[in-house]
């Protein structure tokens, strides 16, 4: 048997979410000029010697070290369901490929999976913690997982919203018919919409133009009219069109309702400004105001991951990718209008180890959602917004220290958010105490098994230092002891298909 990898020990945080946060990385030693804010290690990634699609651009977050809780007991980061780099992954193995290192984000992976969390009683959200060895880690290493669970309205009347989509028609849409999936999509979308739901629809290549007015969901025809309209040509003006796009849905801002710019695009701007910095700076001030930006990536080759990311950071919404229609199905119909009600702005997630119960702990994943611990209590620092019964989850590593207690306090998580209605500031704390752990991988909650799987394959996919000694072989021989004891869905059997085939792989 191989040894186990030295990475994991996993906090999980889940939470409805539609957000990033400020940029940056989570979990490294502070430092002295800079206390508060950590800085990732740079993975050992080698240039590859060829890639499968040219012209994609990934961003290189680094890695997560260990900190030392003697020095830096804190992390602080922003709430975030992104799950583009999981759906992104399944593109890179359906055409027979491995993923880019750099498109691997780990909480993405983790996020991309329901996480069987309850609901909260009465609080915007519900903490939850468990946890256990893995066979993923050392004999001094547990993997705990902490979930936030954000309340659910579906049995109850949803705000009225207001959808303004930028959908780029730009010639590079016209490959693998990328602007058709959008229009397939966005037809599945308006069936599920509600009557007094508004649409509006702009369009950018060489310019931006407005091809819909804000319209009553209730007029579908109309809306199905101008969507089958849609033709692929010219440049990519992205910034005129997010401009557009937001001066529309500026012009039509609810009272009391939902405002949501959805941008489809493959990122590849080529006209007018090109960088999120420069784009988002003249709209930063919608997001302040509530309208969100989510994005939504489509195509490979000539595909912009780095910017379509950081423009829905910046935006306080969420960045998903489609590749094929069922995933289009999915996101259109599921996530976007089942989390279209807001119940947290601004969210993000503390955590303080106790220094007398965890030797070493390590963020895996959100190395660009780190936050300077003094901003947890700043609300003029934004963070991302949390959408109505969703969840996200976030894996911390942790090494104990010897003769820990069944009732001792592993760590206090620590949640902030502001909350829609009032705009007032809310919190929530929970004590994580090691009895919260299992004594075994076995006797784990079957979803936090998953976690670990999964987490491990993103790890092993981005080369992290922290899995020298594990593989995708060894992953997918415990993925296939454990399969009986693993949540029966659709979602989970896909990902154990996904990850036999990545190990056929390195064979």
């Amino acid at each position: 048997m191989r040894t186990p990898l030295l990475f994991l020990a996993g906090l999980s945080i889940v939470v409805a979410a539609c957000g990033g946060a400020s940029s940056g990385s989570q979990g490294v030693a502070q430092g002295p000029e800079d206390p508060g804010h950590h800085q990732p290690t740079v993975a050992p990634w080698p240039e590859p010697e060829s890639t499968p699609y040219g012209g994609v651009t990934y961003d290189d977050p680094g890695v997560n070290p260990y900190v030392d809780p003697d020095e830096d007991q804190v992390s602080t980061f922003g709430l975030d369901v992104d799950t583009a780099s999981y759906t992104i992954a399944q593109r890179y193995v359906d055409d027979g490929n491995r993923p880019d290192p750099a498109s691997v984000r780990v909480e993405e992976w983790v996020n991309a999976f329901d996480q069987g969390y309850g609901g909260p009683d009465d609080e915007a959200f519900a903490i939850v913690a468990d946890g256990g060895p893995t066979p993923f880690t050392e004999a001094d290493e547990v993997l705990l997982r902490i979930g936030l669970q954000a309340r659910d309205v579906r049995d109850r009347a949803r705000e009225d919203a207001a959808l303004t989509f930028v959908i780029d028609t730009s010639g590079s849409m016209e490959r693998e018919g990328r602007l058709e999936l959008v229009k397939d999509a966005l037809r599945l979308l308006v069936d599920q919409l509600g009557r007094n739901d508004s649409v509006a629809i702009v369009t950018f290549g060489d310019e931006a133009r407005v091809l819909l007015g804000p319209t009553r969901a209730s007029d579908g025809n109309e809306i199905l009219g101008v969507i089958d309209q849609l033709r692929p040509g010219g440049s990519t003006n992205l910034e005129a069109g997010l401009r557009l796009g937001y001066d529309l849905a500026r012009e039509s801002l609810t009272e009391n309702g939902i405002d949501r710019v959805v941008l489809a695009s493959d990122g590849v701007a080529n006209v007018g400004l090109t960088d999120p910095e420069s784009i988002l700076d003249a709209i930063r001030r919608d997001a302040a105001a509530g309208i969100e930006l989510v994005s939504v990536g489509v195509g490979m080759g000539n595909y912009n991951d780095t910017l379509l990311e950081q423009l829905a950071n910046q935006g306080d919404g969420f960045y998903a990718y489609v590749n094929v229609l069922d995933e289009a199905r999915r996101l259109f119909t599921e996530d976007l209008t089942g989390t279209l009600q807001a119940v947290a702005l601004d969210a993000r997630a503390q955590v303080e180890f106790d220094r007398d119960v965890v030797a070493a702990y390590r963020l895996v994943g959100y190395e660009n959602r780190d936050m300077r611990d003094d901003d947890f209590t700043n609300d003029e620092v934004g963070a991302g917004a949390i959408g109505a019964g969703h969840a996200v989850t976030a894996l911390y590593a942790l090494r104990l220290r010897d003769d820990v207690g069944r009732q001792d306090v592993l760590a206090t998580v620590r949640l902030r958010w502001t909350d829609p209605d009032t705009s007032e500031v809310d919190e929530l704390t929970r004590d994580v105490r090691t009895h919260d752990l299992a004594r075994s991988f076995e006797a784990s909650d079957p979803h936090f098994r998953f976690d670990a799987i999964v987490a491990a394959t993103a790890e092993v996919l981005r080369d992290s230092p922290w899995t020298e000694r594990l593989d995708l072989v060894s992953v997918a021989d415990v993925a296939a002891r454990e399969e009986l004891g693993l949540p029966e869905t659709d979602e989970v059997h896909a990902f154990l298909d996904l990850l036999d085939r990545l190990a056929s792989m390195d064979g």
